[in-house]
């Protein structure tokens, strides 16, 4: 083989398999920072199942998400969705599984432009039900959509599934850190938010029209995992990054720590007050935006002039995209005592307001 041939291979090597291909985060449904595996039923839009992925939807308590370890090959993790009761879907109704994609993730696609770039979206999927089912892309707007359709063959079997989407040449799509592309997965669509699959619409698709509707059947279930956003007319395959690069990705959006043994150090700290003390936080990378608040379950700690107190009653203080400063409540502390907050046995602490 010659020179030229040889840089020619490298640079197609270069051009399918390096970089960021896949413009989805967690896509293999690996992480899951906020609820470890447990089950969680969304009661209003924007309740988030593993890291990225959340549920839209019109009505409370129809389904409920949970990480799953029943995946097909070469994958670990799924998301396995249930129907937690027979809805009928009315004309305004809307069920989706969504990830929100940042739109500085999206710049080089050029979609609002006339030179805008085709993706591929590829994925793994299975349910108890068969048939034709929807899902749609749509701009942060909610005023462009391409609603999609595939095809579930065999009930409770993994079936891989590829769909070419041309790019979109009209209307506004974000390049900042504002949502880019929100790609989602039909649970269930009333008419006003279906519309005919394989085209660009002016208009709030959310699936596409004679979907199965997921919720419709008490105990359905949906499983999907490797799911792939990518630049170009071609599937190629799974764009599997090295778990702390995932995490890390997942991390602009989450900033958590966690435990479940022991006593786990994870900021610095001191006393503001005999009764007050302050945690400092250091984000493990950069996030979104500055974080707005807080969530926290579990025993907290801090070590300061040799002694241990329980922090109760965490309040969000401030933040930057850098870092976050809490405030708690001791008892008996020394005021200007420096030391570093711990969680102690099975804990969780995440940032909120970073999500797209």
């Amino acid at each position: 083989m010659g020179k030229t041939a040889t840089l020619a291979n490298i640079g197609s090597v270069a051009d399918s398999s390096l970089g960021f291909r896949n413009r989805i985060i967690n896509g293999a449904m690996a992480i899951d920072q906020r609820n470890a595996g447990a089950s969680v039923t969304p009661t209003a839009t924007g309740t988030y199942g593993v890291d990225r992925w959340c549920g839209i939807l019109s009505a409370a308590s129809k389904f409920s998400m949970q990480q799953s370890t029943t995946a097909p090959s070469n994958y670990k993790n799924s998301v396995l969705i249930t129907s937690l009761s027979a809805y009928s879907v009315g004309a305004g109704d809307y069920f989706s599984f969504l990830q929100l994609i940042e739109g500085n993730n999206i710049v080089d696609l050029g979609w609002g432009t006339a030179t805008a770039q085709s993706v591929t979206l590829s994925f793994w999927v299975r349910s108890s039900l068969t048939g034709t089912f929807g899902g749609a892309l749509r701009n942060n707007a909610s005023n462009r959509s391409y609603p999609f359709t595939y095809t579930i063959n065999a009930a409770n079997t993994f079936e891989q599934k590829t769909i070419t989407i041309a790019g979109d040449t009209t209307g506004t799509w974000e390049n900042s850190t504002n949502c880019g592309i929100q790609v989602g997965f039909g649970l269930g669509v009333g008419s006003t938010y279906s519309g005919t699959a394989g085209s660009w619409a002016a208009a709030n698709y959310v699936s596409a029209t004679g979907a199965t509707s997921v919720v419709g059947t008490n105990g359905a279930t949906f499983y999907i995992t490797g799911v792939q956003l990518e630049k170009g007319a071609t599937a190629t395959s799974f764009d599997y990054r090295p778990y702390g690069t995932e995490l890390a990705l997942c991390q602009r959006y989450l900033p958590a720590w966690s435990g479940s043994s022991g006593n786990q150090d994870f900021c610095s700290a001191f006393n503001n007050t005999s009764t007050s003390t302050a945690y400092m936080l250091t984000h493990p990378v950069q996030t979104r935006v500055p974080p707005t608040g807080i969530s926290a379950t579990g025993t907290f700690l801090l070590f300061a002039s040799n002694n241990a107190y329980t922090v109760t009653s965490l309040a969000f203080s401030r933040s930057s995209t850098g870092g976050t400063s809490l405030t708690g409540t001791i008892t008996a502390g020394t005021a200007g005592a420096g030391g570093v907050g711990a969680g102690q046995g099975t804990w969780n602490l995440y940032l909120t307001g970073c999500e797209l």
